[in-house]
């Protein structure tokens, strides 16, 4: 997502109570990624919405409310995105596990200050049950892959390891290629080949 959102007269006079909250989303997430997480201010969102500076407390306690909001709903596409992803290859294949992945790092290349935001040290993140729950939704994703491949059940001690190695795995390899610090190595590197790499040795151990 690239500029940013400016609000017209016209839509300031067509506001719902519902419609404004999601509309401070829009900005507020347009903000994050041109900005990132730490470089804008409730006030300029309200600005960007055409509201006062007090409208966004109608629907957010604080800042860090607004943030977790953002989150959340991230997490969701997320979520969606990583299980499409999932089902558009055969149950229990390789390239069902890989394809979660992928849908990770394109996130994480999409979205990169959503990205950063929803697994930097956010404050405020590790008080939030929902999130929390909205991560674990995620987890499951991958666990229940790789318990396809292996042909166990969850919870199950194996899968869970497996699933963690891949998930740490590919998100390191998410960070590295937003942050660009290894650029070189990066740009040389098919996301693919390594998610099929790495997704095919790890589930191989897992079998033992």
């Amino acid at each position: 997502m690239s500029g940013t959102i400016e609000i017209s007269a016209d839509q300031r006079k067509t506001y719902h109570h519902g419609d404004l909250r999601e509309r401070l989303l829009e900005v507020v997430r347009d903000l994050v990624e041109v900005h990132g997480p730490e470089g804008f201010s409730v006030a300029e969102a309200a600005r960007r919405a055409g509201v006062s500076t007090a409208a966004p407390y109608k629907h957010f306690k604080d800042r860090t409310d607004l943030l977790n909001a953002l989150v959340s709903a991230a997490m969701d596409r997320l979520a969606q995105r990583m299980a499409q992803e999932c089902a558009a290859h055969p149950e229990g294949s390789v390239e069902a596990v890989a394809g979660i992945g992928q849908a990770y790092i394109t996130f994480a290349k999409t979205e990169p200050g959503i990205f950063r935001l929803m697994f930097g040290l956010t404050e405020g993140h590790e008080d939030e049950d929902l999130l929390h729950a909205k991560g674990r939704l995620c987890r499951s994703i991958v666990e229940t892959a790789c318990a396809d491949y292996l042909g166990r059940q969850v919870p199950d001690q194996v899968v869970n390891l497996t699933a963690y190695i891949l998930w740490t795995s590919v998100h390191g390899h998410a960070f590295l290629s937003i942050d660009r610090k290894n650029k070189e190595e990066i740009e040389a590197l098919d996301d693919w080949d390594f998610l099929m790499t790495v997704t095919r040795g790890v589930l191989e151990a897992g079998r033992g």
